[in-house]
């Protein structure tokens, strides 16, 4: 063979090896999948089999040594339920050579449930499966000593983990909701019981797919649950536990895993939820509280996550996993009276779309992962604007995906966290993707997947198994 004809047969086959990379990275290899939904057979749990719980039992005190600090991450995404932290201390830009500076771990029962934070002191709600038990536990942020665990024994099976909650603190209460929907609430820096409510029993409503994921909202000292099932949200005084309103349900809508979301918008506050059946608005003040201001039926899916992502301007972005895709609605109000308008919807392939993970919204646009039905740009970080979210400003690249984990942004960085445990920071923008750092925090990591939370400048995040607590301080 001459030379001449070896090198067009070399040029010939890296012509076709770079097509097919080309090609590899570019299709979409889930555009003939079938949705599945894994773990369906786990729905009706709660109204096929209703076990007595006696809520907050059991209570146990470790220590009671820890350091106060100063400042709080007191429930899911934050004090403004943004996932951005207003924070003025300082964090690394880079972890350097020694990798991160992690404090302390603890070993926790399999889930997904992450951790709120008061002035030095850590919550978690966690499941204990040798003692078969749903356990509020409470840490020190500095160095992870346990003070004490409260809670109640119910018979939880292992489906995709246990525990996915996160509590909500005050200076005065806590309020957890475990797996089986049953809410305690305690006094914050005693752990001493309150009241518990198993909504179940209460409200006959359906435990939802993988077991509850909605985390607790106490706002000016009354805990907002959304039950589904005979009302479909209720009001409750944290000091009393009186209930103070219930909301109809008359379409029957149930419990999604998404949480309630307080927002303000032509002069009403009010309490927004993605249930399964529908979007709607609660008046959250006012002779009409506890009414539904506005509703649409336009939003129905049968796994819900993600939490209704509210903007100024009465648009309200909601997304869901396992081919439910993403819809973007604008609220309109005239002479106190409120209407939904459908903007649009599509498919997770078309457009900004997430799973698990709400997206944030920062500088007046979005950002969030793609499922992995998400098209060529499936797991990777996305950039869009509200305006049209099926245009992709920027995306992170085909060499930089990731999974479900939880994201944030905290002095001007976005912290990433991938399902095996490797934590990424950039930097955020509304121009393109700027990686600045990333480490393996968790080793062996597996479905890393709870929120984060951050206080002083220390940083709790989990997988399945194990919680660390970072030192991020500059």
């Amino acid at each position: 063979m001459t030379i001449r004809k070896l090198n067009i047969i070399l040029i010939a086959v890296g012509t076709i090896a770079l097509v097919t990379l080309f090609w590899w990275l570019s299709a979409d290899p889930t555009k003939d999948f079938t949705v599945n939904l894994e773990g369906a057979d786990n729905r009706g749990d709660g109204v096929a089999f209703v076990q007595d719980v006696n809520i907050g039992e059991y209570f146990e005190e470790f220590s009671s040594d820890y350091k106060p600090l100063n400042e709080t991450w007191t429930n899911f995404r934050g004090a403004d339920y943004d996932n951005i932290s207003k924070s003025p201390v300082k964090l690394i830009d880079k972890f350097g050579p020694e990798g991160p500076k992690i404090l302390w771990s603890v070993e926790l029962g399999e889930g997904h449930s992450g951790a709120a934070i008061y002035k030095g002191l850590a919550y978690i709600l966690d499941y204990n499966e040798e003692e078969r038990a749903d356990r509020l536990r409470c840490f020190s942020l500095l160095d992870g000593t346990e003070q004490w665990s409260r809670g109640y024994d119910v018979a939880v099976k292992r489906n995709h983990g246990m525990s996915r909650t996160i509590p909500a603190v005050t200076e005065d209460y806590i309020v957890t909701i475990g797996p089986k929907c049953h809410v305690m609430c305690l006094d914050r820096e005693t752990g001493n019981f309150r009241w518990g409510l198993d909504i179940v029993k209460e409200y006959q409503n359906e435990i939802p797919f993988w077991y509850t994921g909605q985390c607790p909202l106490i706002d000016n000292n009354v805990a907002i649950l959304a039950t589904g099932g005979s009302k479909m949200m209720v009001a409750v005084d944290c000091e009393s536990g009186e209930k103070l309103w219930e909301t109809p349900n008359p379409n029957g809508w149930k419990m999604s895993h998404s949480s309630v979301i307080p927002f303000t918008f032509g002069g009403r506050k009010m309490y927004v939820y993605s249930a399964i059946g529908g979007l709607l608005g609660v008046a959250a003040d006012g002779p009409d509280v506890g009414t539904i201001l506005w509703e649409t039926n336009a939003w129905t899916h049968s796994v819900v996550a993600p939490s209704p992502l509210c903007m100024p301007d009465g648009k309200i972005f909601v997304t869901a996993g396992y081919g439910a895709g993403s819809m973007m609605v604008q609220l309109h109000e005239n002479n106190g009276e409120f209407s939904v308008e459908v903007i649009d919807e599509y498919t997770p392939k078309d457009g900004l779309a997430c799973e698990q993970q709400t997206p944030i919204y920062w500088n007046g646009y979005l950002f969030g992962i793609l499922p992995k039905d998400g098209g060529p740009l499936r797991n990777q970080l996305v950039c869009v604007n509200p305006a049209n979210t099926k245009k992709v400003v920027w995306s992170s690249g085909k060499e930089t995906r990731f999974g479900l984990g939880p994201y944030f942004i905290a002095d001007n960085k976005m912290f990433i966290l991938n399902d095996d445990g490797t934590l990424t920071i950039a930097r955020p923008s509304t121009e393109k993707y700027i990686q600045l750092d990333q480490v393996k925090v968790i080793e062996d990591g597996h479905d890393a997947w709870a929120p984060f939370a951050l206080a002083d400048g220390y940083l709790l995040m989990r997988d399945s198994k194990t919680m660390v607590c970072i030192d991020l301080n500059k």
